[in-house]
């Protein structure tokens, strides 16, 4: 799981590089490349029976929501520095928590709704709207970080019904297949080496992370291994300065700290609950 979250922060690195020479969509369609390749390699050794389900639409719906997250992140994340909007995005738990209370009617206590409560503070803390230093992009990784949310609810939906390689794949093809379509108005080819090599970067990255993950869910309960998310603002943080310079303030360091407590406690209220439905 660390290895994965490392992962995904070199590919959301790269993504920031390249949005200063390439439209946003076409750098989604690179960064998913990588993961579709990855899949239609699978289902020729799989077979086309690794696509076979009885939900096609919330797996095509989840694929939707896979490509609108990434798409508006990376947007953002050319204006906005890396840390900053990697901090935004934890807020994606708590929406889970709350749209799994509004729509799924799961039971969520006094003690959730104030962690929740305090996370959405910790987000306003880091993109402090009305202040001089924020920038509308902000907006956009919450919307991303929402789209990412449902995206979660769709997952749970899917539990049980199907295999996780069947909902990657479906993920993967699905999401890949909608950022095609822009290619032909917004492609401009690379033209040099670092280019093409920070794109293989990039796509293999995304591929790696997401495999890396869902091995880790596949070996170890959900609620031990969430915290580990958290390890991205460090390595955000690390690459912005390196990479771009960029360091977070103060503030979003505080608005960071709240998020990160809020969710942790959310994390440890959901492994209690999950020792006790195992007593």
């Amino acid at each position: 799981m660390s290895l994965g979250f490392f992962a995904f922060a070199v590919c959301d690195t790269s993504a920031k590089l390249l949005t200063e020479s390439f439209n946003p969509l076409q750098v989604v369609w690179m960064r998913m490349f990588g993961l579709f390749f990855g899949v239609v390699l699978l289902i020729v050794y799989r077979g086309r029976n690794l696509l076979k389900t009885p939900k096609p639409a919330l797996q095509v719906l989840r694929g939707f929501l896979a490509a609108g997250s990434a798409t508006l992140f990376i947007i953002a994340v050319n204006y906005v520095p890396l840390a900053d909007a990697i901090a935004v995005s934890f807020v994606a738990p708590f929406i889970v928590t709350v749209l799994g209370a509004l729509i799924l009617k799961e039971p969520v206590g006094i003690r959730r709704w104030v962690a929740v409560t305090a996370g959405f503070i910790g987000m306003l803390i880091v993109i402090r709207p009305g202040f001089s230093v924020f920038h509308p992009a902000m907006f956009l990784v919450f919307l991303a970080a929402s789209l990412f949310a449902i995206r979660q609810l769709v997952s749970r939906w899917l539990s049980g019904v199907d295999t996780i390689e069947t909902t990657v794949a479906y993920t993967a093809l699905v999401a890949f297949s909608i950022v095609s379509v822009f290619q032909p108005f917004v492609w401009d080819m690379p033209t040099t080496l670092i280019q093409f090599a920070v794109i293989v970067l990039m796509a293999s990255s995304a591929a790696v992370g997401e495999i890396l993950i869902v091995k880790a869910l596949d070996i170890a309960q959900s609620v031990v291994l969430a915290p580990l998310h958290y390890t991205l603002i460090l390595w955000g943080t690390v690459f912005g300065f390196t990479v771009f310079g960029d360091f977070p303030d103060g503030w979003t360091l505080t608005g960071c700290a709240v998020i990160v407590a809020s969710g942790l406690y959310t994390t440890y209220r959901e492994y209690l609950a999950s020792r006790r439905k195992h007593v």
